[in-house]
């Protein structure tokens, strides 16, 4: 019998936690604030992996693999990297037996093992831009976990790249950021806010920080991926140097770029229901379930040997037939719906009988239509369409009910305590204001969009200028 979830109204957080357990995404390991990420789980991570490993080498990136084992001074030749990640690394100070002669630090990014030798290979300007990706995993020892959102070691992608020009960089920067925005749109199906985060959010060691903000069904913010236009700062403190067409010695502008498996979270809080999962079509690892209906005293064979052939036709559908006899159809379509599998599709005498099929859109409640046989090749893909737009167009106006405009500090601050979901408002940069709103909030500045240029008086400090800003509580 599939468990029954959590209320998402009761208790959020429980929802979700049950959600992945018992849609098998994920469970808990032996080691304390680590993940075992289930096939299920895994096949959707795989997706992610191919749309955006495609784009990236569309893009001019090349995949390599750098160590796991960071040396201690690595991490220290970058005064705000060490301040940055210091209360989070992991350290290995004994390895065979023996102490080491250094510690090693467990990669919690690679910018300085990368950067390290990034120093061996640029050397010219003939080696520019360099452009690397890596798809590896990530140790960063997290007080407070949560499956797929915050653990201490996580799958990732990090891209690390090295420009002649700041402009190129910036421009490398904003690329990658629309790589993202366009997979969480086009693939996960959830519309995000792109945006530069303030300088208290923004990376330790960055120039500047762009970030993709979604809303989940809780109206709080994830940040769904970031990209770092980084300036010199590493180049000079790994003393990377490559000589320009004057023959003259230059520090390059860099860049790093990374989403990691909470992108499943996302797609979890942002589409599910009470009964499951939602999962869009591109990304579901399971797009259509068949599943046989075999009443008493009919013929098992014709049914499931139709259901197989209606399988085998749907060519570029990932499809599976749920012939097993040992649970009810009713079961099936309960387990299918908490797995968010987009479209199922019923077959029985009956249906034989008139040579169509039951199909059960995942994203509409209770609303079933008959295809017939000669049909199905055609609608099953239109059907998949539908349900990806769907979704897409739900998660846009879903962000846009959910976002407010404040007039001054006063509304900021009431609507922050009072309501969860964006709010928005015109703020001039100051690090005391903006700490005032988290202590009195819990809210942070999640970005300045990009799609907004315009200032206008600030609402911190009205006789100066500000730009549109948005807050939010996070994850």
């Amino acid at each position: 019998m599939v468990k029954k979830l959590t209320p998402m109204s009761e208790d959020f957080n429980q929802w979700y936690t049950d959600i992945i357990q018992e849609a098998q995404l994920a469970d808990y390991s032996p080691v304390k604030g680590t993940m075992v990420i289930r096939p299920y789980g895994y096949a959707l991570w795989e997706h992610i992996q191919s749309y955006l490993d495609k784009r990236f080498k569309e893009t001019g990136h090349e995949n390599a693999y750098f160590p796991l084992f960071i040396p201690k001074s690595f991490i220290q030749k970058e005064a705000e990297h060490v301040e940055g990640f210091s209360p989070e690394l992991a350290t290995v100070t004994h390895a065979g037996g023996k102490e080491l002669e250094e510690p090693l630090i467990v990669r919690p990014t690679s910018e300085t093992i990368i950067n390290h030798m990034f120093a061996k290979w640029i050397k010219s300007h003939r080696d520019l831009p360099m452009l690397i990706n890596q798809w590896a995993n990530v140790v960063r020892w997290e007080m407070r976990t949560r499956l797929f959102l915050r653990t201490s070691e996580f799958l990732w992608q990090e891209g690390h790249t090295a420009h002649q020009t700041k402009d190129e960089a910036t421009k490398e920067a904003l690329q990658m950021l629309d790589i993202y925005e366009e997979f969480t749109q086009n693939v996960a199906a959830v519309k995000v806010v792109k945006g530069i985060k303030s300088e208290i959010e923004k990376f330790a060691g960055a120039k500047v920080t762009y970030s993709i903000e979604a809303m989940m069904l809780d109206k709080k913010a994830l940040q769904a991926g970031t990209s770092h236009e980084l300036g010199q700062n590493f180049s000079k403190a790994f003393e990377i140097q490559y000589s320009d067409e004057n023959n003259e010695l230059q520090h390059p502008y860099q860049t790093s770029w990374g989403v990691s498996t909470r992108l499943i979270g996302m797609i979890i809080m942002a589409h599910g229901d009470d009964k499951g999962l939602k999962l869009p079509p591109a990304i579901a690892p399971i797009q259509v379930v068949i599943v046989p209906i075999i009443p008493k005293n009919s013929d098992p064979k014709i049914i499931l040997d139709t259901a197989h052939q209606l399988a085998d036709s749907l060519k570029g559908i990932r499809v599976k037939v749920d012939d097993r006899s040992e649970v009810s159809p009713g079961f099936k379509f309960n387990e299918w719906e908490l797995k968010g599998v987009p479209l199922r599709v019923e077959i029985g005498p009956k249906d034989i009988e008139k040579n169509c099929v039951v199909v059960a859109r995942r994203d509409i409640d209770d609303v079933k239509t008959e295809v017939d046989f000669k049909s199905l090749t055609t609608e099953v893909p239109l059907l998949l369409d539908s349900i990806q737009s769907g979704m897409l167009s739900k998660s846009k106006d879903f962000l846009e009910e959910n976002t407010q405009h404040a007039e001054n500090m006063e509304d900021l601050i009431q609507k922050l305590s009072e309501t969860d979901g964006f709010v928005s408002c015109y703020w001039n940069e100051n690090k005391e204001d903006e700490l005032k709103i988290k202590e009195l909030t819990k809210a942070t500045i999640r970005c300045y969009p990009l799609d907004h240029s315009d200032e206008q008086p600030s609402i911190n400090e009205s006789e100066k200028s500000g730009k549109f800003v948005i807050f939010s509580k996070s994850y």
